[in-house]
Order: structure tokens, then sequence, then C-alpha cells
């Protein structure tokens, strides 16, 4: 019986330990094909603190790279990141923060720009607090105290930083005389008559996911996160205003009090969730679909005062890109919201870095669905990054046609050659076109079979509604060119019909 090769055996008579490369009956060495590794997601998460987004990515099967990988398809931040990073990310890349977001996130830019809106449309912007930017409307503040004096009125103004977070700095003020003049804060009319839960007030962590701003889209997470009061609410005296547990509802703040309740079920303790919520209003017979009718629009007009600044800042970052070309940026965004005893929503802020800590299990549940749901929305593929340098070529090998053509047109041709090439380049733009409708068709489709708890609310279907969304639109970057440079005015010219073709 023939003994098995060793290694010192003439390897063509055997099938075992082939090398990669053979060499044919002239010596010369020919590859054999090896099969491809299907492509990986790759995920940067080195600039989070935050376990459950690790917890996601991996349950998605996206590989984490190294910290200083900045190539990998998700880059995931808990702060906002510098516009030279997002100028410099590739096409088939996704970052998690919009430039230019910080016009609402911040509590100044966003009492600045409401302030603007609601001058040209009081009765749309109505769900804003008076609001004062100090030092800068110190006098106008002391002018309104003094009109709420002469008409024997007494109200309660919450003071809080301009750019402050998590209830820092906070407190609440009847002696207008005696807030600084110079100081830097924001001075808000204090919502006295809060819808109450069991005695106590309460507010609302809404998840907003905003997967392009070129043009326009916005979804809402069906779920979130009230957070109550530790002590039982009454409305404020000159006895009860330091008294922060009643009067404020941030978690930061209350989890301090030995009266916070923490409790594994979602009906339960000083943080329960908005599914649970809308159930009570349901079973109270209030109108539900009216109050998420109402939060909605609150959230699209605030963002629709957000869209020229983001959509400018994004250009910049990102010029020449085509309309219904992919984002690179997405943002996952936390509005908060106090319901009047009317269950009338008012926005409070908005967080661009919102908590995604897990301190209870209703914590983890909610956030790790928002996560989930969103990076499921954004469809990151593998394939992402071929496809991106593929088009980045063709692009290429356009604008060379391009000016191929405009040198023939320019060299003389005849007239009927001027016609022949202007048809061609005509269908390669209809071409183009065409690609961008399927491409659109292809998103919308996606995006219907993978919501999951998100549901789109810009654009929204019902046509009338979407009127009266372009028309705050346009009233929005009428405002933000006011008195801008004639370049940016005719750069922006009429964003709408630019987003109008993409929607």
């Amino acid at each position: 019986m023939p003994s098995l090769p060793t290694d010192g055996d003439d390897q063509r008579s055997s099938p075992v330990n082939l090398p990669s490369a053979l060499s044919n009956q002239n010596g010369v060495k020919r590859k054999v094909r090896t099969k491809k590794k299907k492509g990986v997601i790759t995920a940067n998460v080195a600039g989070t603190k935050y376990e459950i987004v690790r917890i996601v990515i991996g349950e998605l099967a996206f590989h984490k790279t190294r910290d200083e990988d900045e190539t990998a398809n998700l880059i995931w931040n808990d702060s906002a990141v510098q516009h030279e990073k997002i100028a410099e990310l590739r096409n088939y890349q996704r970052i998690n923060h919009f430039p230019g977001m910080g016009e609402i996130c911040r509590k100044d830019c966003l009492a600045r720009n409401m302030s603007k809106m609601i001058k040209s449309q009081p009765q749309e912007y109505s769900f804003i607090p008076k609001t004062w930017i100090f030092p800068a409307e110190y006098t106008q503040f002391q002018n309104y105290v003094k009109e709420l004096r002469r008409k024997r009125k007494q109200k309660t103004f919450i003071v809080k930083p301009a750019n402050g977070a998590m209830g820092h700095g906070i407190s609440l003020i009847r002696n207008c005389e005696k807030l600084p003049a110079q100081d830097h804060f924001i001075v808000q009319e204090y919502l006295d008559k809060p819808f109450l839960m069991e005695g106590y007030k309460f507010d609302l962590r809404i998840y907003i996911l905003v997967t392009s701003c070129d043009p326009l889209r916005i979804f809402l997470y069906n779920d979130g996160l009230v957070r109550m009061g530790t002590e039982k609410y009454h409305a404020p005296n000159e006895s009860n205003l330091s008294q922060l547990y009643m009067h404020l509802t941030n978690y930061s703040v209350n989890k301090h009090n030995e009266n916070f309740e923490r409790d594994e079920t979602v009906d339960k303790g000083s943080k329960r969730s908005i599914g649970w919520f809308t159930e009570f209003l349901r079973s109270n017979n209030y109108d539900v679909t009216k109050f998420w009718g109402d939060v909605s629009e609150l959230v699209v007009k605030t963002l629709i005062v957000a869209e020229p600044h983001v959509l400018h800042a994004y250009r910049m970052c990102r010029p020449g890109q085509p309309p219904g070309s992919d984002s690179v940026c997405f943002e996952v965004l936390g509005f908060d919201i106090i319901l009047d005893r009317k269950l009338k929503p008012w926005l409070l802020e908005i967080n661009r870095a919102p908590s995604f800590g897990t301190d209870q299990k209703i914590d983890y549940d909610v956030k790790r669905g928002v996560l989930l749901n969103a990076l499921k929305l954004l469809n990151i593929r593998a394939s992402d990054k071929r496809r991106n340098l593929a088009q980045q070529k063709a692009e290429a090998q356009r604008r060379l046609y391009g000016q191929g053509t405009m040198k023939k047109l320019s060299a003389g041709s005849s007239e009927w050659e001027k016609q022949r090439l202007t048809l061609e380049r005509r269908k390669e733009e209809l071409k183009e076109r065409l690609a961008q409708v399927r491409k659109q068709i292809s998103r919308e489709e996606y995006e219907k079979r993978h919501l999951g708890n998100y549901r789109r609310i810009y654009p929204p279907d019902d046509k009338l509604l979407l009127e009266k969304y372009e028309g705050l639109l346009s009233v929005a970057f009428q405002t933000f060119l006011a008195g801008r440079a004639a370049s940016l005015q005719k750069e922006m010219n009429n964003p709408l019909k630019r987003m109008k073709a993409c929607t």
C-alpha cells in the first residue's frame, strides 16, 4: 500500500497542502482564486461612554473598529463633532450629528431663533413659554414685569444657564428686581398649571431621529420616558420656590431625593414609559390621536426653525452633493416636553446628546429600542463603501465627458453636431434624474419595511399638513437669509424647489 506523501513528496500528486499559487508546465506561477470574505459593517464607538450603544452595535453584528479608525461605516460620538470632521467623511460613512443643530439645542440659540418665528407666525409657534436672553433682553424683561405689576398680576419665572444641562444652575424667582443685569442666562415664564400624575409634576422625553436635512426627513419614536418630580406639586409661592424636587422634573435632580422610586415595571415609580402614558390617556378618555398630533407638530415646527441653519452648515461641509444623495449625518434628539392641565404640549428644551445611561430596566428597554430601530432605518450596508467608490469614479468620468463636450461645442462644430452633443448631455441628465427617482422610491420602500417603533412625521402623508409645513419652511428660510450676503441668498434661493424634487 503506497504511503501518503510527506512534506518532501511531489505535491502535484496530492490534494492536501495546496499552495496559494501554483506553477504551470512552463514554470510560470498562476494564482488560485480564493473565495472573498463577505463584507462587514464597521463601527467606531470610541467616542461614546454608553454601554447600550456597544450592545446594540453587537446585536446588529457590526464590527467594532480600533479607536483611531476614521474609515468606519458608522461613527458614534456622544458630543457634537467639528465641521472639519464631517467635511472629511467619505460618502459611505454615517456620523450621529448634524452641523448647525446647536441652533435649537443651546437654550439661548433656541430662544433667539424661536423668537424670530414667533414674530411672523405667532399662532403656529405658541408652544414656547415667553423667554428672554440675558443680558441682551434685560430691559425688555423688566418692562414686562412692570406691566404685570400695573395689572396687579404675579408670575413666577425660571432662570436657566444659557448652555446648561442636567438641571444644574436652575432656580425659580418672583422678585425679578434682584436679577443681575449683566449675567448670561435664560429667563422663562414658569408654567404653573401643569398636567399632574398622581399629584406629581412630570415631563416627557421624546426621541426623534433625523436621517437627512437635504431633503428633511424626521421620525418620531413611539415610546420614551415619563420623568416625575419626587414631591407632590403645589403652585409656586414665596415659601416653596426653592423646593426643586417639586418644581423640576429632571432625572439628574430627582434621583438624589430619598422619595425617588425605582421600579422594574413601566407603570410605577418615578420614571415610567410613554407607551404606558399613552394607554393611561386612552383609558381616561383623552383624545390620544390629537395629543400625538400636537406633539408631532411641535417637533416638526421646531426642526423647521433649525433647517436653514443645518442645511447651510451641511452644504458648507459637503459641497456639490447632488439632490437625494445619502446623508452622511443623522441625529437622535431628545425633546423635553411638558403638558399643561389642558394636555397642550410645551417645549422645554432639546438635547443633541441625550443620555443613553441605563440606570433602570425601563431605560435599557426604551433606549435599546431607540438605537436599534434608528440604526436599522439608516440602512447601512457593507456594500456602501464599494458602491460609493464606483460612483465617485463614474462622477469623475461624467465631469470629464462634460468638459470634453464643451470643448467640442466651442471648436466650431456644425449645427447638427452641436444638437447631437446637447441631446446626449440631456440624455445623461435624464438618466441621472431617473436613477435619483428610483433611489428615492427604494429608500421609501425600505423605510416603510423597517420603521420598527418609529413613524415618519416629515414629510407627512397628509397633503394639507405638508403644504402648511412648506409655508413655514419658506418663512424660516426668509428669516434666516434676511440681512445676509447676496451670494448666500443666491445659493440658498428657494431651497424647497430642490427639496420637493427629492420627496
